[in-house]
């Protein structure tokens, strides 16, 4: 599960108000550039940085978010 501030991160970096199952295909305008302006954003909001092996292997939120939390345990560390 992921939680409301990287919903919100992501909504505000697609320009969405909300989702419900969309996938990224559904996303009006969704393409290689929105996939990278989602990952910024992320990064900025969180304070973390995502190598590119980090990106290749997510294939859903759920594996976003668990990276995140494994970058911010180790940052507090």
């Amino acid at each position: 599960m992921i939680t409301a501030e990287l919903k919100a991160a992501i909504l505000a970096a697609i320009h969405l108000d909300d989702w419900d199952n969309t996938l990224a295909s559904q996303v009006p305008g969704w393409d290689s550039l929105s996939h990278v302006t989602v990952i910024a954003a992320v990064e900025e909001r969180f304070g973390v940085r995502f190598g590119i092996r980090d990106v290749l292997a997510m294939k859903n939120l759920g594996d976003l978010q668990r990276l995140i939390n494994s970058k911010l345990q180790a940052k507090e560390q």
